[in-house]
């Protein structure tokens, strides 16, 4: 018997592979049986996952769905869960309209338009009132959603859209309801032009939305200003046209309020509903220059300094 151990030799070819061949080649290593075919195939005949398509809520819908959440929370925070909060909404300004046409009934013979107070009225009040509250609630925007803008699917311009299209929606009903509740217990005639009407309250809620806008950086970032916006725009209730009549005032008056865009408003709205009222002096371009102004220069500086507002 011979002293040198026998060669072992590994099959070669193509029917064996060495172990580094085969897991070069990606099989079972030596020893192990290859993985059933059949079962691969049913394996792979199973279902499937397929590739996951983008949701319909995703980014693309992300602005709107946050809007409409954070309109929520103000329906809820403003007007209540019952149905006294909007009641108010409409009471508030009818009341408004009613006390200025008692006062001045008592005093004038006529409005200064047409022969019915509570409509002269109303279509001074109301778009005022729109104005001034667009304006108000757009500036508290960032103070009012101030625990959601920490979360950062939330940005300050959400808060501010929320704010604008509640409002301004709010205040388009209450005035249709008013109007048409003047309407309906006095039987007035028409017509009414509506496109002049709408045109109006369009021009209304640009501007409130840019003047909000801009007052929104303006007192969170000098907070001093908020007293003093007060206070300058407290005689806004007799220069834009509310109680008496941009053409009824004296030329060098005239002059001067033609700047006041709210009186180009309110004369806009008045010529709606009197078909004899011209109002030559409108001016919806100046109207809309002085908004876009606003609007822009609100939502530089927002977008500029908006984080820091936050961590005041």
């Amino acid at each position: 018997m011979s002293d040198t151990a026998p060669e072992i030799r590994h099959p070669q070819g193509p029917a064996g592979q060495t172990r580094a061949g085969q897991a070069r080649a990606g099989e079972s290593p030596a020893g192990e049986s290859p993985p059933d075919e059949s079962h691969a195939g049913a394996a792979h005949a199973g279902p499937t996952r397929r590739p996951q398509r983008p949701s319909r809520n995703g980014p693309r819908f992300r602005m709107p769905r946050t809007v409409v959440a954070l309109m929520l929370r103000e329906m809820a925070t403003s007007y209540g869960r019952s149905a006294g909060g909007y009641v108010w909404a409409v009471l508030e300004p009818v009341l408004g309209v009613a006390l200025l046409s008692v006062l001045f009934s008592m005093a004038l013979r006529s409005p200064g338009l047409g022969s019915n107070f509570p409509l002269f009225y109303a279509t001074g009040y109301l778009p005022f009132a729109m104005f001034t509250d667009l304006a108000n609630k757009t500036a508290a925007s960032i103070r009012f959603s101030r625990p959601f803008l920490a979360y950062p699917s939330v940005t300050f311009l959400d808060a501010l859209l929320a704010r604008v299209v509640l409002n301004a929606l709010t205040h388009v009903a209450v005035i249709a309801i008013v109007i048409g509740g003047i309407f309906l217990a006095y039987q007035l005639p028409g017509p009414v032009d509506m496109a002049g009407v709408f045109e109006a309250l369009l021009l209304v809620a640009l501007l409130g939305t840019g003047v909000g806008t801009l007052n929104c950086y303006l007192m969170n970032a000098f907070p001093v200003w908020e007293r003093i916006w007060h206070i300058l725009t407290r005689p806004l209730f007799l220069i834009s046209g509310v109680i008496f009549l941009y053409d009824m005032m004296p030329v060098r008056a005239q002059d001067l309020l033609w700047y006041n865009p709210l009186i180009h408003c309110t004369g806009l709205m008045r010529r709606g509903f009197y078909a004899t009222y011209e109002a030559s002096y409108i001016s919806q371009a100046y109207v809309v220059a002085i908004a876009l102004v606003f609007l822009l220069a609100g939502l530089a500086l927002l977008e500029r300094n908006h984080q820091k507002l936050l961590e005041r």
